[in-house]
């Protein structure tokens, strides 16, 4: 071979190595280049709303948590950790109102939400909503106080002073615009006060704010979530709503999400504080995680919100054990507490070490809440002792409560006697009151599980799928009266039990599959759509006749001898009963079962 052109050859084959290495190197940049580039964003909220100027933290027998003084704390630890950061109010942070449980007269109320306000300027929020009970003291009251703060107020759909529709905020390198929106009950509060149309007001903001090149839109609402939805469903572009209406003390239904809009629920009263990490990507959410973060006892007070608090404004705050605490110069800079010792009272509580689900624990707190020198002793039974004071008191399952007599001379007894049976030597807290967990005078039938709950339920299909697996025998939440029948949703909720309780006699094996088909869509006539291989015309001849009325008469039966009237209620082994708040956990309820 000629030397040359094997020299030649080489050369070529060096110079395509060297383009392609070149062009590799040159991909893997780009590609560098291009994850830097578009790599989330992360941007974090905290939020709260309905906290009704809630200054202090609870007195709940249960994480007694909450308090501006906790709240500040937290926030200055989260702006810390989280220097890109903004701080929300969805509304409803003044005082007075029907939700206000704190509320006492204007003039302490009118204070309360002074302090509110100033402890929230404290914490420098980054945007307030206006809502409905932000004018429980009229509007020039209102008017008054915000201007007199450094905060951002935002309302799209009220006309006042310095509230303005919306503001915008840098973050993180995201632009991001905040609008608020006013409850039409605010009209109500102020006569005087006009609001424009919610969804029109938000539109026009949006649109505002889609001029500006705002790449995330929060709302901060509290018209209520059903007419939330709405707005976001006919306004596209509206990021994070974060509502603020119609919420309680629980986790499960912190967040959620409609479409590409993550709605974020306050906690009421501000017991706890929210947080979620949005990983933005353009204008887009992508991904996003939410916490509820409590303001327990673990957190300390912060000393720039303990010098504008007050010691106390109600006995609510004067809490001592074994004493009785009252709240002198209520409201104001030299308010304090005196305490004088409480008086014995005197409780037996028989309970029996049988009983799984038994606690007395939450009747006793809340007893001791209202009777602070409540000294507490304890019977099991059957023991003779206990035997004898459970047939004296005549009730009929186990925890019972007895107070001594002495408890007629306590100024909280006015108020609480309708809770009590009184007895020759003793006073009965109502087993209404107290809760039941274990039915004496049943006799005990190992293996029976009963259920007792209404098709209409909020939780009713999460329930019959974590108890299905388990075959509960299933009872109707209804009164019968004759061949007069009562339920809570009226005479849809009863035409569904006669029909449930005809399928079950005569298609036991279709029985669970026809009620987890009417639950999912119960609002629906079209029954017959679930009754899968069943002979309608059977089903329809039973339930509107004395068969269905005799059917469902016996399969309420049970609930009305163990004067169950609330579901979902649970009966073990024909004995032991508990109730749960929405579905119980799977592995709890495997638990019970297990040791049955």
């Amino acid at each position: 071979m000629n030397p040359n052109l094997k020299c030649q050859n080489y050369k070529k084959f060096s110079h395509l190595n060297f383009v392609i290495w070149i062009s590799f190197v040159i991909c893997v940049l780009a590609l560098i280049i291009s994850s830097v580039y578009t790599k989330d964003k992360e941007l974090v909220l905290i939020y709260t709303g309905e906290t009704h100027a809630m200054l202090y933290h609870c007195n709940c027998p249960v994480e007694p948590d909450g308090g501006v003084a906790r709240r500040a704390t937290l926030i200055k630890q989260l702006r810390k950790e989280y220097p890109d950061v903004l701080v929300l109010d969805s509304g409803n942070f003044f005082s007075a109102g029907p939700l206000d449980q704190n509320t006492q007269n204007t003039q302490l109320d009118m204070q309360r939400a002074k302090i509110s306000l100033s402890a929230m300027e404290s914490m420098k929020y980054d945007a307030v909503n206006i809502s409905n009970d932000e004018f429980n003291f009229g509007k020039d009251f209102l008017s008054e106080n915000i201007n007199k703060t450094k905060l951002d107020f935002v309302s799209s759909n009220l006309s006042l002073g310095t509230v303005k529709p919306y503001v915008v905020r840098n973050v993180a390198g995201i632009k991001v615009g905040i609008i608020g929106l006013t409850n039409l009950a605010a009209e109500r509060r102020s006569p005087d006060l006009k609001l424009i149309d919610p969804k029109q007001a938000v539109e026009s903001s949006v649109r505002e704010l889609k001029k500006q090149k705002v790449k995330l839109i929060i709302l901060l609402s509290n018209l209520g979530e059903q007419e939330d939805l709405k707005i976001i469903g006919g306004v596209p572009g509206i990021s994070v709503l974060i509502d603020g209406h119609g919420r309680g003390n629980t986790i499960s239904d912190s967040f959620g999400k409609a479409g590409d809009t993550v709605i974020l629920r306050a906690n009421w009263q501000g017991r706890r504080l929210g947080k979620a990490v949005l990983g933005i990507r353009g204008d887009k959410i992508k991904k996003f995680k939410v916490e509820e973060l409590r303001l327990s006892d673990k957190i300390g007070d912060e000393p720039s919100i303990l010098s504008i608090l007050p010691r106390c404004f109600s006995a609510t705050e004067c809490k001592k054990e074994g004493f009785i605490g009252i709240c002198r110069n209520p409201g104001l800079y030299n308010a304090e507490c005196s305490f004088s010792k409480a008086a014995k009272i005197n409780l037996t509580v028989i309970t029996t070490k049988d009983c799984l689900v038994c606690n007395p624990e939450p009747a006793i707190s809340f007893l001791k809440k209202q009777f602070p020198g409540l000294e507490t002793s304890y019977l099991y039974y059957p023991d003779k002792k206990a035997a004898k004071l459970f047939e004296d008191s005549k009730a009929i399952g186990l925890p019972v409560f007895l107070l001594g007599k002495e408890i007629f001379k306590e100024e909280n007894f006015d108020k609480l006697k309708t809770k009590f049976i009184e007895r020759d030597n003793f006073y009965l807290l109502k087993p209404e009151v107290a809760g039941i967990g274990y039915l004496v005078n049943r006799q005990g039938i190992k293996g029976k599980f009963d259920l007792f709950i209404s098709l209409f339920g909020k939780n009713t299909l999460e329930v019959l799928n974590v108890v299905r697996e388990f075959n509960p025998a299933l009872h109707f939440l209804a009164v019968m009266d004759g061949n007069k029948i009562e339920t809570m949703n009226g005479d849809a909720e009863i035409e569904e039990d006669l029909r449930a309780v005809c399928v079950q006699k005569y298609y036991p094996d279709r029985f669970w599959d026809y009620i987890t088909c009417r639950v999912k869509n119960i609002g629906s006539s079209w029954w017959d759509d679930c009754a899968v291989k069943i002979d309608l015309n059977k089903i329809k001849s039973c339930a509107r006749g004395q068969e269905g009325l005799a059917l469902l008469r016996n399969n309420i039966s049970l609930a009305k001898e163990s004067k169950i009237m609330f579901g979902p209620t649970y009966l073990i082994d024909n004995q032991q009963i508990f109730s749960s708040k929405g579905a119980p956990a799977k592995k709890e309820l495997k638990r019970l079962l297990k040791n049955r």
